[in-house]
């Protein structure tokens, strides 16, 4: 139980700090950059790139600076937000730096993804949440068969261009840690498992390091019919 309060207190200040540093409000946080060359090299490529996420520390953090890069930033998520709170961290922090590329059910994200990956733009979106009725596959994770959904692998695997595996972690009050992976290129259907593993392999290890900033809220290794729309934070 202290484990799980802690998690919840984690969670809560990790919000905080989104709002602060997304409505550029004067703050003392500072920042720890693991691998910056390894996402400034896929900018340099001109072939634009995907970088993989989890619901692991604060990918918020991260996507907000990685404006640095100078290059269009895009994220796709599913639109789970509940349109009062949308309203209200729009308020707080203006319009998103970002462009958000909202998952439909006709499939037209498919075509904006492909749209900015064309005009080397950076495409971001998490890999460890699904719905119901999509495509996953069954893998160890922490000792247990647990599904990811295969959606932002096929894309890697598709379209071919580099991916790097991103993460934003609290280590202080006021510090940031942020990692990302040297860029891979997977090449075709044939590597979609060697994707799958070593996006989960990172994950693992990064939960490991951080177990209370793993802020997943249901059964994670329950079957894929019964996970939950991904509209956490």
């Amino acid at each position: 139980m202290v484990s799980l309060y802690r998690n919840y207190y984690v969670f809560g200040q990790t919000l905080i700090d989104k709002i602060v540093m997304m409505a550029g409000f004067s703050n003392k946080f500072t920042f720890e950059f693991d691998g910056e060359e390894n996402l400034r090299h896929i900018v340099a490529n001109n072939k634009g790139g995907i970088l993989l996420s989890a619901h692991l520390g604060n990918w918020e953090v991260a996507g907000h600076l990685f404006t640095r890069l100078e290059t269009p930033i895009n994220i796709v998520m599913f639109d789970g937000e509940h349109e009062r709170i949308k309203n209200y961290v729009t308020s707080v922090t203006g319009e998103r730096v970002v462009n958000v590329i909202v998952i439909k059910d006709d499939l037209s994200h498919i075509y904006a993804i492909n749209d900015a990956l064309s005009k080397n733009e950076l495409v971001c979106m998490h890999a460890d949440r699904f719905l119901p009725g999509n495509k996953t596959l069954r893998v160890p994770f922490l000792g247990k068969d647990a599904s990811f959904p295969l959606g932002p692998f096929q894309l890697a695997t598709t379209f071919r261009v580099p991916i790097s595996l991103v993460f934003a972690f609290k280590e202080s009050a006021t510090h940031y840690h942020l990692y990302s992976t040297p860029p891979v290129t997977y090449q075709g259907r044939a590597d979609l498992p060697k994707a799958v593993n070593d996006f989960v392999v990172a994950m693992e290890e990064k939960v490991k390091k951080y177990p209370l900033q793993w802020f997943n809220y249901y059964d994670f290794w329950a079957n894929e019919e019964n996970a939950p729309a991904d509209n956490s934070k």
